[in-house]
């Protein structure tokens, strides 16, 4: 970790000491920003964002100019695996990602390709190049992914659902069926994380948004089992640097001991679960990411502070903490407020590192 001027996210990953907790925010580059809404205007539409290297570049390090966050994440999106797998991402105003070509057949499963990252989704590792080169050794790059369980619900549903009655559908009347398509989501998970581990990801992270939705015990069929796997399959030293992988499963706090026996180095915490109980749990074991409402961030400067106070203290001394929001950042947030939370992340940390 030594070519970094500011290891302190990757330190904390392992659970070595740090000065201060590190904080960085989920969807820190994006809708929030002035600058963010005028680079995307520039490039068309989310998808060009996405496979312009450049202003994907761009939009990444927009929010490291403005405030002191101690990690750049790729700016991408999660349903890149399915688009390359020819299903037709594309995006409607207000209505969020839709698909063109949704699964709904078992042939649909088995004619669907394992992508090849460098082919199908260059444009990625492309951006993962630019952003390490531009970002000159300041903070390290977090690559990432969705999970298995949370493409294939867009892929089945065709887009976003509330009630995930076709994914479902498929779990108990085609079980055979949804494990072919987790499997082979697993598989191209794998290599797209080693590809951008390859191309200069510092440290990786498995978004799985839509494994809360499930029983504790079709979590571990449909969803955990395969991040497992994903762990297994990655890319953990590259170039004398070991590489941190972090899974987080939103409303996933009822199997913290189950996700933190997988391998991985942290897990992420939405904010329904008390991160003093997460570490009671499985603190020694694993780091833990999180966890503030997002929504804290629409509150005055003290009550900000007064939050950021508040789970500070139920991590309490020791390592092992980055901070950071429960979910992705609202677009309505101020991004003063922003800067007022990381700000009092570095200040009121110090404290318990000494």
């Amino acid at each position: 970790m030594s070519q970094l001027k500011n290891d302190r996210y990757l330190r904390a990953l392992f659970k070595q000491p740090v000065d201060m907790t590190p904080v960085w925010m989920m969807r820190q580059a994006g809708r929030y920003l002035p600058e963010y809404k005028a680079t995307r205007g520039e490039a068309g539409d989310f998808m060009a964002l996405c496979t312009n290297p450049e202003l994907a570049c761009e939009v990444t390090l927009q929010p490291l100019r403005r405030f002191k966050l101690d990690a750049a994440i790729l700016f991408s999106d999660i349903l890149t695996i399915p688009d390359a797998m020819g299903l037709g991402l594309y995006f409607e105003t207000g209505e969020g990602p839709k698909f063109h070509h949704p699964i709904s057949s078992k042939m649909d499963v088995e004619n669907l390709p394992v992508v090849d990252p460098e082919l199908g989704l260059g444009y990625v590792m492309d951006a993962v190049r630019t952003i390490r080169k531009n970002l000159k050794g300041e903070v390290p790059l977090i690559g990432f992914s969705g999970s298995p369980w949370t493409l294939a619900t867009y892929m089945v549903e065709g887009g976003s659902s509330k009630a995930f009655t076709k994914i479902k559908k498929m779990a108990f009347a085609e079980p055979q069926t949804l494990h072919l398509l987790l499997d082979k989501l697993a598989d191209s998970v794998i290599l797209y994380l080693n590809a951008q581990i390859a191309a200069g990801a510092q440290s990786v992270m498995v978004f799985d948004t839509w494994g809360g939705v499930l029983s504790p015990r079709d979590y571990q069929l449909f969803s955990l089992q395969y991040m497992e796997k994903i762990v297994a399959g990655l890319t953990r030293e590259y170039e004398g640097q070991r590489i941190p992988v972090t899974l987080f499963t939103k409303n996933g706090g009822q199997w913290l001991e189950a996700i933190a026996a997988t391998g991985c180095d942290a897990i992420g915490l939405d904010w329904t679960i008390n991160i003093a109980d997460a570490k009671a749990r499985v603190g020694d074991k694993v780091a833990l990411q999180g966890n503030m409402d997002p929504s804290v961030l629409y509150a005055p400067k003290e009550r900000i502070e007064q939050e950021v106070s508040d789970i500070l203290a139920g991590f309490g001394k020791g390592e092992g903490h980055v901070f950071n929001l429960g979910h992705g950042i609202h677009l309505d947030v101020p991004p003063e407020n922003a800067g007022h939370f990381v700000e009092a992340v570095h200040k009121l940390s110090k404290p318990y590192h000494n």
